[in-house]
């Protein structure tokens, strides 16, 4: 009877893993890492219990990192590719990342009650770990930002709770000149909500003009490694990588597969002027809101 228990056992949790009932993986863009969960069981014929839970355990751990490498895969590294299509062309990012993946952090692991083995793994997608040294390539020269069009550009103020530009400024009855900067901004924030915004590892945010106001060839390589160009969020109060005064700025519409924001002409100049004045875009202080 227990030898008929174990091998139903064993079965139902084969079924419950081919049937793909389980924790699949996930991209988490806010926290900028995968998580997976891997199941495995032992086979029928295991010499002993022992023997058993350690088939079990390499299963599982086999099941966590081929979950990884698929999710890996799928994540997009910009509006175009995707790093399985880097993975096809190239041999060294196949072998990078494959190594990554190997790498992956144990978050927890432990035997199921009535048989079985889970172990839950976590890849960041950037730092010294993540799979962005295995993807992301610094481009020859940094090139510099992009000038203001001091002609599109409305004087602003900004709402002094929300952080929103919210119309012209005054300054001893007089209006600031457009092209002064307002100042003391700490980050920038673009709201895509509503958009279907599609998140990538290196996004472009560009005016509605096509000019490019952010990318990473205007930054420095190894902080984009680092830390990334954005973080992405779901709501203001996960947007600390901005700071405590972010320039907050709605996007017009996306672009590139969803995956790039866009800004009015003289919002993008506005952005300009402003990381002029604190370099805000070279520390990567940047948020979409999605």
């Amino acid at each position: 009877m227990k030898r008929l228990f174990s091998c139903l056992t064993a079965l139902f949790l084969a079924m419950f893993l081919l049937t793909g009932v389980r924790a699949e993986a996930a991209v988490d863009w806010g926290s900028q890492v995968i998580q997976v969960t891997g199941m495995g069981v032992a086979p029928p014929k295991s010499v002993s219990p022992a023997h058993a839970s350690m088939q079990a355990r390499r299963a599982a751990f086999a099941d966590a990192y081929r979950q990884l490498l698929e999710a890996v895969q799928g994540v997009n590294v910009d509006a175009e590719t995707t790093v399985e299509q880097m993975m096809l062309t190239s041999d060294v990012v196949r072998t990078k990342v494959t190594g990554t993946v190997q790498g992956a952090r144990v978050v927890s692991e432990g035997e199921l009650s009535g048989g079985g083995y889970s172990v839950t793994m976590e890849l960041p997608l950037f730092g010294d770990k993540g799979i962005s040294k295995a993807v992301l390539t610094p481009p020859p020269v940094v090139e510099p930002f992009p000038q203001p069009a001091p002609e599109v550009i409305p004087s602003m103020s900004a709402d002094s709770k929300t952080g929103d530009s919210v119309g012209y400024t005054v300054v001893g009855g007089g209006e600031r000149s457009p092209m002064a900067a307002i100042g003391g901004y700490t980050g920038l924030i673009i709201d895509c909500r509503g958009l279907s915004l599609n998140p990538v590892m290196s996004p472009v945010i560009k005016n509605v003009k096509g000019v490019k106001l952010y990318g990473h060839e205007n930054l420095n390589y190894d902080l984009v490694v680092r830390d990334g160009m954005v973080n992405y969020a779901t709501d203001k109060s996960m947007t600390s990588r901005a700071g405590s005064k972010p320039l907050i700025l709605k996007a017009e519409r996306l672009e590139d597969h969803n995956a790039n924001p866009v800004v009015s002409e003289a919002d993008g100049s506005r952005i300009l002027i402003e990381n002029g004045a604190t370099g805000f875009l070279n520390k990567t202080a940047v948020v979409f809101l999605y």
